[in-house]
């Protein structure tokens, strides 16, 4: 390996890394940690927060089902556990290096199920397309639906948004901009990566149909119903944490909605599991509809660390069953 390739493979490992824990260290540089401790041990409601947990799991099974279903067209067949495992591993791994779970999954189906690496990478790229207009569809609906509780917050309050805008530090802008950069960043980086594919006339094919295999895919209501299941068992997943913690209860479905929109869309940005600039941007938008600045600190690190936490456990799990798993021959 030259050391151009080194140098690139280490900082797409380590950049991300210094990324989150800068913005981490920034949100909680005054932060008094005993705060969580009292409040993980005396004050969270722990029923809520596991009643959640099997929607972090569904999420991730459905994935793997919506997957398996796109590859049928192409002629690959994959198992039903292999798919779903593959899931697992991939979001276990990226937690390590962003985004490489992508690459996983398919090496997985290849070494287990002898699916076509390639083809199986295109149909990640149509799955990354469709999770895209479902993000910018419940974002478009969440807004247009929250016009009116914007508008109503800010003539009760009397704040005008160049005044809540000027409540952001320096520091504040700073970190946002960054998160800006660094997704602009991510979009050059796969182009980059698209570009060597395209260097190779059958793998830019495989690609192609992979694709395409929307098209062909044979029962469309189920693939609908498992997209939809996907970003529903997303939502539950978090919003049933809301009712964990005493001053988030009470915000309804409306703020959570946006807050889910605001960290789908930060998650972008090529950090461990979206650490830092997703804590950044729900934290802020719970300030915005009440919550004390140390509740959103709490509630953020809490949720997203336990979120994690399923996340590693599944992949545990996954290698443990794909040690069992009799590969291809």
């Amino acid at each position: 390996m030259d050391l151009h390739r080194l140098t690139t493979q280490t900082g797409k490992i380590v950049l991300p890394l210094i990324l989150g824990g800068a913005i981490l260290y920034w949100m909680y540089r005054d932060f008094d940690f005993g705060e969580v401790r009292q409040v993980l041990l005396h004050e969270m409601d722990w029923t809520w927060m596991l009643l959640s947990m099997p929607f972090g799991i569904t999420a991730q099974l459905f994935r793997g089902l919506r997957w398996r279903q796109t590859l049928s067209p192409l002629g690959e067949e994959a198992r039903l556990s292999t798919s779903v495992n593959a899931v697992f591993l991939s979001y276990a791994s990226s937690l390590v290096i962003p985004r490489v779970g992508e690459f996983a999954r398919c090496g997985v189906l290849k070494r287990y199920d002898g699916v076509t690496f390639s083809k199986a990478l295109g149909t990640v790229v149509t799955e990354r397309a469709v999770d895209t207009i479902v993000v910018m569809a419940i974002t478009v609906i969440t807004l247009l639906l929250q016009l009116p509780t914007f508008h109503n917050f800010f003539v009760t309050t009397g704040t005008r948004l160049d005044t809540f805008l000027g409540q952001f530090t320096t520091t504040g802008y700073i970190v946002t901009f960054i998160c800006l950069v660094a997704a602009l960043v991510l979009v050059w980086m796969l182009l980059r990566t698209m570009s060597v594919y395209n260097k190779v006339k059958t793998t830019l094919g495989n690609l192609w149909q992979g694709v395409m295999s929307l098209r062909h895919v044979r029962n469309i209501p189920l693939y609908i119903a498992l997209t939809l299941g996907i970003w529903c068992s997303y939502f539950l997943h978090y919003y049933l944490t809301f009712f964990c913690f005493e001053e988030t209860s009470g915000l309804g479905i409306s703020c959570a909605l946006v807050s889910f929109v605001v960290g789908s869309i930060a998650v972008i940005v090529p950090t461990p599991n979206g650490a830092g600039p997703w804590h950044f941007s729900v934290k802020t938008m719970l300030i915005l509809y009440g919550v004390s600045s140390t509740t959103a600190l709490s509630f953020v690190l809490i949720v997203h660390s336990l979120q994690t936490l399923l996340v590693v456990l599944l992949g545990i799990y996954a290698m443990a069953a794909l040690a069992q798993t009799k590969k291809a021959g």
